[in-house]
């Protein structure tokens, strides 16, 4: 066979091993997948859709918060016919991720991935139900990890979902909620927007957002700590850089009054370096720390002032 032969040879069994990929991911995805018809009322006709994955064999879902958000009422269709009414159990509008439960006996769950363990270039899935065209299918790959998506809950708190997922799998209307699968058929995201010509981002499914679904499954809301700051990354001064053995902390650029930062005296360019024992070095690291448990707990802030360490302690509360 001659060189130019061995390589289309070669670049056809490429092509067939990327097809029966996709193929053997979809078969194993879609019948978890469901399209979500929702109404703001059990009488009103109006109200959107989007698409829910299945996590639990007793009917349980994910999707994001923003397809069932003011749902009066919902249901969930499969790929097999069968439709369910949907009870939306919790939702967090500051992750864009929520739970609900099909009225169903048994259902088939997807495989729980991690999303920490992709890579750039890495070939992903995406399965939903954009534009009503129920069980679509489409693959890419991971064109961008570490991006962030500005959330809100429409009370004036402001959030990054951190880590979000980019990839170049086709997403539209109608996608949000589905699923974003690994070559192993495993969720590793959850759809959550379009960012632009080719570019789809997607919520991650790793140890932070599995605690955030099990709070949502467990007691219909997420309980967070508030310090009342808004922040960003700075870069330290070299010398205290070398101390630390760290390039970052999180630069203090607003104190809300009356808030649990406001009282332990912390002030605008304070740069926190660490959370007790815990570095930190951008706002989703602070924003990780500030979970359920440490509502009403003495936390010690080391933070960087007037090329000084110091520490202050600060009683987060819980966020309204």
């Amino acid at each position: 066979m001659s060189e130019e032969g061995a390589a289309v040879a070669t670049e056809r069994e490429a092509l067939d091993a990327y097809s029966t990929t996709v193929t053997t991911v979809a078969q194993k995805v879609l019948p978890s997948v469901a399209s979500l018809r929702v109404r703001r009322s059990s009488r009103s006709f109006e109200g959107g859709a989007g698409s829910g994955v299945v996590i639990t064999v007793d009917g349980f879902l994910v999707t994001s918060a923003h397809v069932v958000a003011q749902a009066g009422a919902a249901t969930a269709s499969f790929l097999d016919g069968s439709e369910y009414e949907l009870d939306v159990v919790g939702a967090d509008a500051l992750s864009d991720l929520a739970i609900a439960r099909a009225r169903a006996s048994t259902l088939q769950p997807i495989q729980i991935g991690n999303a920490d363990d992709l890579t750039v270039g890495q070939l992903v899935v995406a399965i939903g139900n954009p534009m009503g065209f129920s069980g679509s299918v489409t693959s890419g790959v991971v064109s961008g990890l570490g991006r962030s998506l500005a959330t809100a809950d429409g009370n004036g708190h402001r959030r990054f979902i951190e880590d979000v997922i980019q990839t170049d799998a086709a997403l539209n209307p109608g996608n949000s909620g589905g699923a974003l699968a690994d070559w192993r058929a495993r969720l590793v995201g959850v759809n959550t927007a379009v960012a632009g010509m080719g570019l789809g981002l997607a919520v991650p499914i790793n140890k932070t957002t599995q605690a955030i679904l099990s709070a949502l499954m467990r007691s219909g809301r997420v309980r967070r700590a508030y310090l009342g700051i808004a922040g960003g990354t700075r870069p330290l001064p070299p010398a205290m850089a070398q101390r630390l053995g760290r390039k970052a902390g999180v630069e203090v650029q607003e104190v809300v009054a009356g808030s649990p930062a406001a009282a332990a005296s912390l002030r605008g360019g304070d740069i926190i370096v660490s959370v007790g024992e815990v570095a930190v070095a951008k706002a989703g690291d602070l924003q990780r720390l500030m979970v359920e448990t440490q509502i009403g707990v003495r936390l010690p802030l080391t933070i960087l002032r007037a090329d000084k360490l110091v520490t202050v302690e600060v009683v987060p509360v819980e966020l309204a």
